[in-house]
């Protein structure tokens, strides 16, 4: 009898951040991210002069949560998360353990995206939504062997989720997403009047 497996699986971890902990407060958290882009000046300067549609505090700030106590339990909430998808990829982290070395705030504003990427010296990136105005982007990703595919004919439109070549995810606020750094992933066109705010995360093995 013929049997098909499916071997080498991609995870994504889609969870609310509350179900770990208190959650935070979304408005709080939103008016924390504003008025931290406000006064990183020097984010605004990276921003401008590398036409990044919008704020991001990825090459400004490396204290997010010492800055304000929200992160600080935000932090605290991912951990637990980021614990319990370790048990789902079954990882043997030996002695070490894995530990958040980056935390920035996105604020994408009209007509703005990010584009493909991946998160080359870390073990699992993941990103946490703050405002999804109605119309915004969802978050792109790309399945890991698209550029070996070299002569194979494109999927159904009504393939299997886990058999297409690309899948959006629209979370909502107040959600969690994880996965291995590995993964190509981007953010489309907001194609919403308002801006779409996200904190972005990445933990390392150290």
């Amino acid at each position: 009898m013929s049997a098909i497996k499916s071997l080498f699986v991609t995870r994504l971890y889609h969870a609310k951040l509350a179900e770990v902990g208190r959650g935070v407060d979304p408005d709080e958290l939103e008016a924390t991210c504003l008025s931290i882009a406000e006064d990183d000046e020097a984010g605004q300067a990276w921003c401008e002069e590398n036409d990044y549609p919008g704020y991001t505090s990825y090459a400004s700030l490396d204290d997010l949560p010492w800055r304000a106590p929200i992160f600080q339990a935000l932090v605290e909430m991912l951990d637990k998360h980021v614990a319990e998808f370790i048990k789902e990829l079954d990882f043997d982290l030996g002695e070490k353990e894995l530990k958040l070395d980056s935390l920035w705030i996105n604020i994408l504003g009209s007509g703005g995206n990010h584009a493909s990427h991946i998160h080359p010296h870390s073990v699992i990136s993941g990103t946490t939504y703050v405002t999804m105005p109605e119309g915004t982007s969802a978050i792109k990703f790309e399945d890991p062997r698209l550029a070996m595919m070299m002569a194979a004919p494109p999927r159904k439109k009504t393939a299997r989720e886990d058999l297409r070549s690309f899948i959006y995810v629209k979370p909502e606020v107040g959600d969690v997403l994880l996965w291995e750094s590995w993964l190509r992933h981007e953010v489309p066109m907001n194609m919403s009047d308002d801006e779409r705010i996200s904190v972005s995360f990445n933990y390392s093995w150290g």
